[in-house]
């Protein structure tokens, strides 16, 4: 009878240790709660992409450019695995991240218009690489509305890079 009553405070014991386990796990990948994956931009002119979620782990790259925009696909506790436009991926703190949303241009130069039509007049020309801010991105069209240099106008989304394909912001 002792055996059994032994090995039930055991087995009660080892459930509750476990469950207290996957808790402490649970807790510490929890991220934002925010929708994954998820676009915002880099907020400072340097920023390291480590190989790992913590600054024990190497610098791989640098990323020489502020408010270049990136796309959050996982979380754990303060750290963000990025993708940039080519594919890049890496660990970022949240601290050199920012919600503002960014484009970059892709591929060849592109037009920015006044409407968000084809027919547009043209408001500027813009080269590939460039960045500028995203303002909004309605629903249903294939067209953002965005600020490059001071100037607004109209640019397709499959014209640059830094919002996903049915994604529909203000």
């Amino acid at each position: 009878m002792k055996q059994i009553r032994a090995l039930l405070l055991l087995g009660l014991f080892s459930a509750g240790l476990f469950l207290s386990v996957v808790g402490s796990i649970n807790a510490q990948t929890q991220g934002t709660g925010l929708p994954l994956p998820r676009f915002v931009s880099l907020r400072a002119a340097e920023v390291n992409l480590r190989t790992g979620p913590g600054v024990q782990y190497p610098v791989e790259w640098i990323f020489q450019r502020e408010s270049l925009p990136v796309e959050i696909i996982k979380e754990y506790r303060t750290w963000r695995l990025v993708r940039d436009w080519e594919g890049t991926q890496g660990w970022m703190h949240q601290s050199m991240l920012s919600g503002k949303r960014t484009f970059l241009v892709t591929n060849k130069a592109r037009t920015v218009r006044t409407k968000p039509e084809a027919k547009g007049s043209a408001v500027a020309i813009v080269e590939p690489g460039a960045v500028g801010e995203i303002l909004s991105c309605p629903a249903n069209g294939g067209w953002c509305q965005v600020r490059i240099k001071g100037l607004e106008g109209w640019l397709r989304r499959v014209d640059f890079w830094g919002t996903s394909r049915n994604e529909a912001f203000e």
